[in-house]
């Protein structure tokens, strides 16, 4: 495939004011994104900076600086680190989060000793599509509820917070349709500023952190004093120093969380190909989708011992690729190393928190209805024929015990439910069910040819 040539290939560094704006580019692009999925499920902004900067160096490292990927954090883990943490606590979730780190590097041994095929197999579109749908689905009610009613009410409805939300959508809605460039590949942080700017006009943004951190900038008498004030510690949640894993480390964490890993597999795979087509490389070969995986695999486990949520590869990023045509690993990774200070700069961590909720409720709508419309994007890609009852059968019943919420009880405090139980029993259907000729034929996840 002819590629434009690169301005900067994987292995060229900028000069240095080329190279901090390039960076910069790509921590804007990340940056909405990365910090909504720890406002929405109560971790902190600060961590998951820090933990998307280091996550994605040990993923360079891992990939061998071959792959210029940014990790950030992963939408598809929203629902069981939100689960989790209203039975087990944030502990637990960060503990569920490690063991979906475990999951991509027995998938990174298993792709090592015996290829990808068995993959394929276990996860073809008919299956993925579905349970991707489900993810964006069950967090529907959640986007919905931070947009209509009052922050702490017991479901009080307020008008002006819903419009604040419209407000939000719409600009977000704006900038991926009609913005261009840049622009258009950082809609959500446009939509939050839009959303935040309104809602400070409206007085209901609490802006009282804000005054005593500028206060505190502002009556430092010393140089030491203004970054001591400047530069905060986050509120890393450290195992075996704040928690023991062991103590909350639970059957029913490991049946919530682990099979999202295999889902989050697929888009791994997706990302890697998208990727390897704007780059001009096949980075399933070389360094491998063993490699790759280990690396995303590794990137969450950091997350996880951090207190942040599971990082994955982001298409933002990958955008910013394909515009700027500039693919060089060093600009990826002086990105990561700005997202790890922005993570411990106080006014950052401040500004975040004070984001109201509708305004987050007002990206969210969008956001968990794009992941949902990605798995249908999944199944129309791959020629998934929904007049084959085959198909119809798996992607009806993943539908419904999904979206429903069933459960199976274990025991008294295990239950195996929601999206798990949805992706369980579409892989089984998938495996029991017999195949046409024309079925055997579909196009998989990614072609042989992709990894030759």
């Amino acid at each position: 495939m002819k590629q434009e040539e690169a301005v900067y290939d994987i292995d060229e560094r900028p000069d240095l004011g080329s190279w901090l704006a390039l960076s910069l580019q790509h921590l804007f692009a990340m940056f909405g994104a990365t910090i909504l999925v720890p406002f929405l499920t109560g971790l902190s902004p600060a961590v998951a900076l820090v933990a998307s900067g280091t996550g994605t160096l040990a993923y360079l490292l891992i990939t061998r600086g071959k792959v210029p990927a940014y990790l950030g954090s992963s939408f598809a883990f929203i629902y069981p680190i939100t689960q989790i943490s209203e039975s087990a606590g944030v502990a637990g979730a960060m503990v569920g989060s490690f063991l979906a780190g475990i999951v991509y590097g027995v998938a990174s041994l298993l792709i090592m000793a015996f290829g990808v095929n068995w993959l394929t197999k276990l996860l073809p579109p008919v299956v993925v599509g579905p349970v991707i749908m489900v993810i964006g689905l069950g967090l529907a009610t959640t986007a919905v509820d931070m947009a209509m009613y009052e922050p702490g009410s017991d479901n009080v409805y307020s008008t002006i917070h819903i419009i604040t939300a419209f407000v939000t959508l719409g600009a977000t809605i704006i900038s991926m349709v009609f913005f261009r460039g840049i622009f258009r590949l950082i809609p959500i942080l446009i939509g939050i500023f839009t959303g935040y700017t309104f809602a400070l006009f409206n007085g209901i943004v609490d802006t009282t952190s804000i005054r005593e951190e500028w206060q505190a900038w502002t009556s430092s008498e010393s140089v030491g004093g203004f970054l001591q004030a400047f530069f905060q510690t986050p509120d890393f949640l450290l195992p075996f120093v704040d928690y023991s894993p062991f103590s909350v480390l639970s059957l029913e964490i490991a049946l919530v969380m682990m099979p999202f890993a295999l889902v989050t597999l697929a888009e791994h795979i997706g990302d890697q190909m998208v990727l390897s087509k704007v780059t001009g490389r096949n980075f399933l070969k070389n360094p491998g989708l063993d490699r790759t995986i280990l690396g995303d695999g590794t990137a969450t486990m950091l997350a996880s011992m951090m207190g942040g949520p599971p990082n994955t590869t982001y298409g933002e990023n990958v955008g910013v690729l394909a515009v700027t045509r500039v693919f060089s690993v060093f600009v990826i990774g002086l990105a990561a190393v700005f997202a790890i200070l922005f993570g411990w700069i106080g006014m950052v961590t401040v500004l975040i928190s004070s984001i109201p909720q509708a305004v987050m409720g007002g990206v969210s709508i969008l956001l968990f209805g794009v992941i949902a419309a990605s798995g249908l994007r999944m199944m129309v890609d791959h020629n998934v024929d929904l007049g084959d009852n085959r198909n119809l059968v798996i992607t009806s019943v993943v539908l419904v015990l999904g979206v429903g919420g069933a459960f199976i009880k274990l025991s008294q405090n295990v239950e195996f439910g929601g999206m798990a139980l949805a992706a369980f029993v579409g892989v089984l259907l998938n495996l029991i069910l017999p195949r046409s000729d024309e079925q055997k034929e579909q196009r998989s996840l990614f072609d042989e040819e992709d990894i030759a």
